[in-house]
């Protein structure tokens, strides 16, 4: 990456020249908010936007938002909250950070580019569908963010629920005990709770969101020792080992455990065995019909190391089952 360099940006709302002279006057604006800025040039072709806003969660996560041409990503850095902002420009990626945590994010934003992403012994010419979505994807890079709690808390809100009651209950828990995220971000933005806030999060709060008391109770008790689980974790040597760590864990499973380490770690080869949909996905775009999960490990043996790689393959060539039933409709328990 070029240099990082500091530019003090005007406050939104800062009046200048002339019609500062002529403004009423007002309260003292808050102090201009510190920006860092650099551009990181990857070494490969980069899909910019297929890359890293797989990290979302959901149209409306208040930790991700594109906004045009720009991904604006809130989190809670090792050094504290930090928004970064991130914008293909010709060859490269122009970065800009904001809050205590702005150098770290800055420092992570090749990782999760996918700059660490390792393309050795995978080869694409063992099925045509892969070849092709491998052949015009050549920018899909495996991203990883290294905030492994956060990306273990969202996994466990997707635990056996749709997509939109995991989603909602994201969206109200990050925004109502996060921290507001720093930085001229196009709508509010947090950062998720820390650790030790995670688990003071309040059991009626839980029930308010919609999150099921299974996953709650998971999120709780993974707090309670969450800063060694994340020193493990980081630790340790291989998928295989954090897998180990992570489903040692009362609530973690195997498909908890992929999915977190896909996110905060890039993993090429974890699968979400247990998903309702993609074993059915992987059967029918490899094999022309449906598998159980057994079946799409035996599909994806011929890509060890790489299964995660190819998933992520399949889900951009745009072949997807047909629906044979209609959608489902999530329950709504809470009290109104």
């Amino acid at each position: 990456m070029t240099p990082i360099r500091t530019v003090r940006a005007p406050h939104p709302g800062t009046a200048s020249g002339a019609a500062a002279a002529a403004a009423p006057a007002v309260r003292p604006m808050p102090a201009p908010v510190p920006r860092l800025e650099t551009t990181y040039t990857p070494r490969h072709p980069l899909d910019l936007h297929r890359t890293v806003v797989f990290q979302r969660r959901g149209a409306n996560d208040p930790t991700l938002v594109v906004d045009g041409p720009v991904i604006w990503r809130a989190s809670r850095t090792p050094a504290g909250v930090a928004t970064v902002a991130l914008r293909a420009a010709g060859d490269g990626v122009r970065v800009a950070a904001w809050g205590p945590g702005a150098e770290w994010a800055i420092a992570q934003v090749p990782a999760l580019c996918g700059a660490d992403d390792d393309l050795e012994g995978f080869d694409a010419a063992r099925h045509p569908l892969i070849a092709d979505s491998h052949r015009r994807n050549p920018g899909l890079r495996l991203g990883r963010t290294g905030l492994v709690f956060d990306a273990l808390a969202g996994a466990i809100f997707e635990q056996k629920v749709t997509g939109l009651q995991a989603f909602a209950a994201w969206r109200r828990i990050v925004t109502w005990f996060g921290d507001r995220a720093p930085g001229p971000t196009p709508r509010p933005m947090f950062a998720p709770p820390s650790i030790d806030g995670w688990r003071r999060i309040p059991s009626w709060s839980w029930h308010r969101a919609g999150l099921e008391p299974p996953q709650s109770r998971t999120v709780v008790s993974v707090a309670a020792c969450g800063a060694s689980l994340v020193r493990a974790l980081d630790g340790a040597p291989d998928g295989a080992t954090r897998e180990a760590v992570l489903t040692s864990l009362r609530g973690i499973g195997p498909w908890t455990s992929a999915e977190t380490r896909i996110r905060a770690y890039g993993d090429p080869d974890a699968v979400s065995v247990g998903d309702f949909h993609l074993a059915h996905e992987v059967g029918y775009a490899l094999a022309a019909g449906r598998t159980d999960d057994d079946g799409m490990l035996e599909l994806l043996a011929a890509w060890p190391g790489h299964r995660q790689r190819v998933v992520r393959l399949i889900g951009a060539s745009g072949v997807r089952e047909p629906r044979r039933g209609p959608r489902l409709h999530p329950e709504d328990h809470r009290e109104r």
